[in-house]
């Protein structure tokens, strides 16, 4: 019995004055089943580990991310035609910040039982995290792709480190100050 189906009999049930046969519907075929919130935190150095393992590749589209702070030197050296917001206001915020900044997701997500493993972790855009929200792939007829060893897509993260080096002032950003440490950390002194 699909879902609809399910709440269509559950209104019947209260149409005919019966709430109980109605939950008894609910709880055997559409239970609802609390789920225990597990704040997730990663360090920038977590999160560029597993960009560069995924060479800054989304993978659920193959399409290229490009390295969060790049995005904010970019906002720092054209703040008219590249905005940044910094809650990601859609209509302050140039949409690259949802398109191409990586994130980490959960393949499995927590919710549905999935571990914090790096094996159950993987890049892909802040659209598609927030799209995926906590379906599973199957639910939402996604694919998991997987980059080819030969894909050298660095995100941009050396242009980022050469451009610090050559303006060490945007480092006075936070953002893009804790990024380079974390760079620093990952890929080793720079």
């Amino acid at each position: 019995m699909n879902r609809a189906s399910i709440l269509s009999r559950v209104c019947d049930s209260i149409d005919l004055g019966d709430k109980s046969s109605g939950a008894e519907l609910i709880n055997y075929h559409y239970p609802f089943k609390k789920i225990e919130y597990v704040k997730r935190t990663y360090t920038k150095a977590d999160m560029l580990t597993i960009f560069l393992r995924d060479h800054f590749i989304d993978r659920y589209s193959g399409e290229r991310m490009i390295f969060p702070p790049v995005l904010r030197l970019l906002s720092e050296i054209y703040p008219n035609e590249f905005p940044f917001h910094p809650n990601w206001r859609f209509n302050e915020c140039h949409p690259a910040y949802w398109d191409l900044s990586p994130t980490i997701d959960h393949i499995v997500p927590v919710t549905r039982g999935g571990t914090n493993n790096i094996e159950n972790l993987v890049t892909t855009s802040m659209k598609r995290n927030s799209a995926k929200s906590n379906f599973t792939l199957e639910e939402l007829d996604w694919k998991l792709y997987t980059p080819s060893i030969n894909e050298q897509w660095d995100g941009k993260l050396n242009w980022f480190i050469k451009m610090i080096t050559e303006n060490p002032a945007f480092l006075n950003n936070r953002n893009i100050k804790e990024w380079f440490v974390a760079a620093s950390k990952v890929i080793g002194d720079i």
